[in-house]
């Protein structure tokens, strides 16, 4: 049976995973309520566990030394009480076989070498270079799917990662070209390092 996270833990969690993120953002990302997750919010600032940050001229909610604590806390006793680890560890193993694929083909997006520049920016004038680009991207959104089944079907939180994925690349299909690693936009490459963080948070691995 899959278990739901209670609204506190899923706004706070949200807050980790974005990085940094409005009232609206975490609204969604958590699945409840703005007014709700406006309120939770003001209360974790409070606790000293959120602030409000500007950066390049965006602003946001992100978590602070003492927020990324609690939620970490919190983070395991749910997986505990869940009885989630196992399926969990088992997800993180298959994604980091997938997460090198990703990275190649979120770099081969960017890049295109040519005889006198290894690393010559893509221009996109090789319909072939990104045809086969997006080829794999959607091979490795049809691994997400059955991945984030299995998550999803012990903790709730981790569920929509593969819509939000297959979304981000039937835009870029479409000839919208920055859903693949633009940042500023759930683009595939911003939804899988949400995933990817998602995933370390929860069994406390450090990033790198």
């Amino acid at each position: 049976m899959t278990h739901a996270s209670p609204p506190d833990l899923a706004v706070l969690h949200a807050v980790r995973v974005t990085g940094m993120a409005g009232d609206a953002a975490v609204s969604r990302r958590a699945g409840i309520d703005q007014d709700t997750a406006s309120e939770l919010l003001q209360d974790f600032e409070a606790y000293g566990w959120v602030t409000h940050a500007e950066f390049g001229g965006t602003g946001g909610w992100t978590l602070t030394e003492r927020g990324r604590d609690e939620d970490t806390r919190r983070l395991r006793e749910e997986l505990d009480r869940a009885g989630a680890r196992s399926a969990v560890e088992q997800a993180h193993k298959e994604f980091e076989i997938l997460n090198g694929r990703l990275v190649k083909a979120c770099t081969d997006w960017q890049l295109r070498p040519t005889a006198g520049a290894r690393l010559a920016s893509n221009d996109h004038s090789d319909p072939q270079w990104d045809g086969r680009v997006l080829d794999e991207l959607t091979s490795i959104g049809g691994e997400l799917v059955r991945l984030n089944g299995a998550l999803a079907g012990v903790l709730t939180r981790f569920g929509g990662y593969d819509e939000r994925f297959g979304a981000a690349l039937a835009r870029a299909r479409a000839g919208e070209g920055q859903w693949v690693t633009g940042v500023g936009v759930a683009s595939c490459h911003a939804v899988w390092m949400e995933l990817h963080e998602d995933l370390l948070s929860t069994l406390e691995i450090p990033r790198g």
